[in-house]
């Protein structure tokens, strides 16, 4: 009997260990993969302007963002495989409608979820090319959430660089849109694609406001 009961502590004991150890492995997949809210936010970036910024662009070269001053901004984090990636089309369509008026779009490309941005800046840069002809400024892949965030997205999505539209990134293709000072004035969801009613009147308002 005392054996019995010894060998069932075992194999319960076995079992509770295993059960802990997967919850763990499980935990640590999902906050690589952008699955988790960080559970720290971290300090605040020392840049409180998105213009001053330096990105390196998907060529390699180190672009100010001060360049684009004066401009109205759509800041988008996208992904070459996900079931929102067809979005770029309509990114390029709003670049293409609104560019000659002092808009731009400003892509970011992120393998925060589920891995769904695997590929180098080249690939990336010929899969935009060739399959949605992307004219867009396009920047160097970096992480827009987690431990190691770009510090460009902790501006982003501090509530004290950003108080009005703060919080993690949720998924792929979530937009921010900057007025012609660099301030912050929208943020649109992943599903909210770029011919929606509600970023069109977004982006014209902030263009009339620029030519006022």
């Amino acid at each position: 009997m005392k054996q019995r009961r010894k060998w069932a502590f075992r194999v319960l004991w076995t079992a509770l260990v295993l059960v802990a150890l997967g919850g763990v492995g499980i935990f640590a997949f999902a906050y690589k993969n952008g699955m988790v809210l960080n559970p720290s936010p971290g300090k605040p970036p020392k840049e409180r302007s998105m213009y001053e910024f330096s990105m390196k662009d998907i060529d390699g070269r180190v672009v100010p963002l001060e360049v684009y001053k004066g401009k109205v901004a759509m800041i988008v984090n996208t992904a070459s495989r996900c079931g929102l990636t067809p979005q770029y089309e309509g990114l390029q369509s709003l670049y293409e409608r609104y560019n000659e008026k002092g808009f731009v779009v400003l892509g970011f490309p992120a393998n925060n979820f589920l891995g769904q941005e695997p590929g180098s800046d080249n690939e990336i840069k010929e899969f935009c090319t060739l399959k949605y002809d992307v004219t867009f400024p396009m920047f160097s892949k970096i992480s827009v959430k987690g431990r190691d965030q770009h510090p460009f997205y902790t501006y982003l999505t501090h509530k004290e660089t950003n108080p009005e539209f703060a919080g993690d990134i949720g998924w792929n293709f979530e937009k921010f849109l900057i007025d012609r000072n660099g301030k912050i004035i929208g943020r649109f969801s992943p599903s909210t694609t770029p011919d929606d009613p509600a970023i069109v009147k977004a982006v014209e308002s902030a263009l009339a406001e620029a030519e006022s």
